[in-house]
């Protein structure tokens, strides 16, 4: 397959091989429930020691495939009703979105830190359709790159609770006054949800990252008090809707924290 590509352990780098390892896991399964032939070709590519993440997050891996799944059905609902839309993944780390989604007709930005991007850049190449942009989401110059002829959606998978509320609410609020009209999904962590994201994803484990400042939300229809165009179209605890095709006990554990709200799915729209 050619030469491995290097990750620098300890760094933000190392966190993106969580999800994707997660979609990549769940391909190579007798029945998955997810199919993603970009992870497993992106994770043969790799040099890196993924034993120590399948030793520790096989719960966590549940939590990656329920939030691609839902990330596809709403890509997909939305495209069906707007066939020519701008979508923006924002912090898209080494998400494979795009592959499972395309139409044909799209046009999709992926958005990250520059040396993210550079790394994208073994496995990607843009095109007319699909398109690279190296910024940090909260640096909005990067709006006017965005060409929106028919419906406008971010995505934000695994990104927004690393920063802080007041950096969030004044991003949606630049959103809203640069497109006007636009769709938002994205999940949540309550603040149990953050507690149990910092012991059992990261230092679980062993990366080198914390989460000390995190934006937490509970409930979820509090984000329309930051500004009367924000209005949350739905919310969806995370495993819910998604749980075909796995074992009854563990439908039952996956119940637990979605009882418990930890964290959501959510819709937005900006109008």
């Amino acid at each position: 397959m050619g030469h491995k590509i290097s990750i620098n352990k300890g760094n933000i780098q190392e966190t993106l091989l969580l999800p994707l390892w997660g979609r990549a896991y769940e391909t190579q399964k007798t029945k998955p429930r997810l199919i993603d032939k970009k992870a497993v070709e992106i994770i043969d590519r790799l040099d890196y020691d993924f034993s120590e993440i399948e030793k520790t997050q096989a719960m966590s891996q549940h939590g990656w495939v329920a939030r691609s799944l839902h990330t596809d059905r709403m890509a997909l609902d939305f495209i069906e009703k707007h066939p020519e839309a701008a979508i923006v993944n924002i912090g898209c780390g080494m998400d494979t979105t795009f592959s499972r989604i395309d139409n044909g007709r799209i046009m999709f930005y992926e958005l990250d830190l520059p040396d993210v991007i550079e790394l994208r850049k073994n496995f990607y190449k843009d095109s007319d359709r699909h398109k690279s942009i190296a910024s940090s989401f909260l640096d909005t110059e990067w709006f006017e790159e965005i060409k929106v002829r028919d419906g406008l959606l971010f995505l934000a998978g695994g990104v927004l609770y690393y920063f802080k509320e007041e950096q969030i609410k004044k991003f949606f609020i630049k959103a809203a006054d640069y497109f006007k009209e636009c769709d938002f999904f994205f999940d949540t962590l309550s603040p149990m949800g953050m507690k149990i994201a910092k012991k059992a994803v990261l230092k679980k484990g062993g990366m080198g990252m914390s989460m000390d400042e995190g934006w937490v939300i509970k409930p979820v229809k509090s984000l329309e008090k930051w500004d009367n165009r924000i209005k949350v179209i739905n919310a969806t605890t995370m495993h819910k809707g998604v749980k075909n095709g796995i074992p009854l006990k563990l439908k039952i554990i996956l119940s637990i924290p979605d009882t418990l709200g930890i964290c959501s799915m959510v819709h937005m729209r900006m109008e």
